[in-house]
């Protein structure tokens, strides 16, 4: 059985550090990267919990491609993904 995936991109509160993940459960692991769950992270070390981006993917595979893809990018590469759906950089995940 194939299980969904989320490839994702968080920000902290000033929009400056780009975080890019995969996860099969996106909610689980925003609330993690939120309350700082993995103390040493480079989320937590930032405060990196803030989601702008997200893709769904049908399967893990392709979400981990889609990963690597994104972070080989430069950061005006991801910027500018951020900007293509998201333009105001608003938080997609205020409900968590």
């Amino acid at each position: 059985m194939k299980k969904e995936a989320y490839v994702y991109i968080l920000t902290n509160s000033g929009n400056t550090v780009l975080y890019v993940g995969v996860t099969s459960n996106l909610t689980q692991r925003i609330q993690q990267h939120k309350s700082g769950f993995f103390k040493n992270s480079f989320t937590s070390r930032y405060r990196i919990s803030k989601l702008v981006y997200y893709e769904l993917f049908q399967n893990i595979t392709d979400a981990i491609a889609r990963e690597k893809q994104i972070k080989a990018g430069s950061r005006q590469k991801k910027i500018d993904l951020v900007n293509s759906r998201n333009p105001e950089w608003k938080n997609l995940m205020l409900r968590t």
